[in-house]
């Protein structure tokens, strides 16, 4: 009996999502999980790999990977597989790259200290945080 290879698919759905759909996925996942302080950044122009990033708090560990959990269960529903998570083990600072859209779930401290928000809108105005359900947003 000969052994086969198991082959794994690592390609986007025919179409791809587009970023807008992915962000409406991620938008909806943050807000299930009650991420805090949600800025959705604007960086196409500024970096060739990807065109958004959003970047969000927990209010512990736990939290932080929860979100991270729920921003990727909600793209699978669009048929889409994250490029490559960051971080879950620590659970500080999560990163989940799909591709057109980066989603950075930190803890607060974290996101203070890496001030990624600064770095990406330098020039710029600043981001505004996303609506919550409450301000008649997400």
């Amino acid at each position: 009996m000969t052994s086969q290879a198991q082959v794994i698919k690592t390609q986007l759905p025919h179409p791809a999502p587009s970023a807008d759909v992915l962000l409406e996925a991620v938008r909806a996942a943050l807000e299930e999980l009650k991420a805090r302080d949600a800025v959705e950044i604007d960086v196409r122009g500024k970096s060739s790999v990807t065109d958004y990033m959003i970047v969000a708090s927990g209010t512990s560990t736990r939290h932080v990977k929860s979100i991270a959990d729920e921003v990727i269960r909600f793209v699978k529903r669009l048929d889409v597989q994250p490029l490559g998570v960051e971080g879950e083990r620590e659970a500080e600072w999560v990163l989940v790259d799909l591709g057109d859209v980066v989603v950075h779930v930190m803890l607060p401290r974290v996101r203070e200290f890496y001030a990624l928000e600064r770095l990406w809108t330098v020039g710029d105005q600043p981001p505004e945080a996303l609506p919550t359900l409450a301000e008649g947003g997400l």
